[in-house]
């Protein structure tokens, strides 16, 4: 019967895995950060001798509130002269400005935290949605939980691999592709590893032609997500804003690659990032380094790593 359930799931378009039992993450049952589990004082070390030049690369973009996003996310910014209007303290010298903001934590460059996708209600490690996705933030694999990413980073040049600026929407590249990348830079992919793709999707596309940009992206087929899934790494991202290819590969399974990586594996997906100037530059290898806000039951956070070469 179960055989029968799987084969029944695999001909409707859903993997096989959809009717299997949940099983615990290998980190254990309590485990709330995957992947990141292999990050230690030892790996730290090895990773911070890849410094060769100390230059270092800002891997997030600007945004603005008419920076496009996958909608319905938005944000507004407002600054704000608090009791000073009309000269409302004259007695006093100091001013000053606040800013206040209203909008999607996932807009432009961004994490994705484990509990931002699952499938059919379930998320890393058998946490159901009911259990722990509360209106007034996640009980449960919230974005505090991410300790710092300080890891060896590896960037992928996925464009300059097929002789193009950029890759066009809903081309995907395969395992082969990232095998022949990473033979050609000399830069294996290894357990602990944050891997990037350059795809030049966003430096060509973002400001010529948003709309274009937000509609559909190159991205990694889902074999890739099992590949690296299967090489322990600990975060994957590109130069687009989804890391998948859109439209998908297969239109009954888009963004399986968040499933397999946020659900399956307890690894990080990484957005939008500003990985042109290290392929340029051929810093292939460098030092990736991430502390990112920590508001208690966020789910995605906008954020700025650093690379230092």
């Amino acid at each position: 019967m179960r055989l029968l359930i799987c084969a029944a799931l695999i001909a409707a378009g859903l993997p096989a895995w959809a009717a299997e039992e949940c099983k615990p993450s290998r980190w254990g049952a309590a485990d709330e950060v995957g992947n990141l589990n292999l990050i230690t004082p030892e790996t730290v070390l090895q990773a911070a001798s890849l410094i060769k030049t100390g230059k270092t690369y800002s891997l997030g973009i600007t945004i603005d509130s008419a920076t496009p996003a996958f909608a319905p996310r938005g944000l507004s910014l407002q600054v704000v002269q608090p009791g000073q209007q009309e000269s409302a303290r004259p007695n006093v010298g100091m001013t000053y400005n606040d800013d206040v903001f209203q909008g999607w934590f996932g807009i432009g460059s961004q994490l994705d935290g484990l509990g931002h996708l699952g499938y059919e209600g379930m998320y890393y490690n058998c946490n159901h949605a009911r259990d722990f996705a509360d209106i007034t933030g996640l009980k449960k694999l919230g974005i505090e939980k991410v300790p710092p990413m300080v890891a060896r980073g590896v960037v992928l040049d996925i464009a300059g691999y097929y002789g193009k600026d950029f890759l066009d929407a809903g081309e995907y590249f395969s395992v082969e592709d990232v095998k022949a990348v990473e033979k050609k830079q000399g830069t294996p992919v290894r357990e602990g590893d944050v891997v990037l793709f350059h795809t030049g999707w966003t430096e060509n596309k973002l400001d010529s032609d948003p709309q274009a940009w937000v509609s559909g992206e190159p991205g990694q087929s889902e074999e890739v997500a099992e590949y690296l899934a299967s090489k322990n790494v600990i975060a994957v991202g590109a130069d687009t804003w989804g890391l998948d290819v859109f439209p998908p590969q297969n239109p009954q399974r888009p963004f399986q690659g968040h499933v397999t990586y946020l659900k399956e594996n307890g690894i990080y997906i990484l957005e939008t990032m500003n990985t042109g100037p290290l392929v340029r530059d051929g810093a292939f290898e460098f030092l990736f380094v991430l502390g990112h806000a920590k508001v208690r039951g966020a789910v995605q956070m906008f954020i700025n790593p650093i690379a230092i070469h």
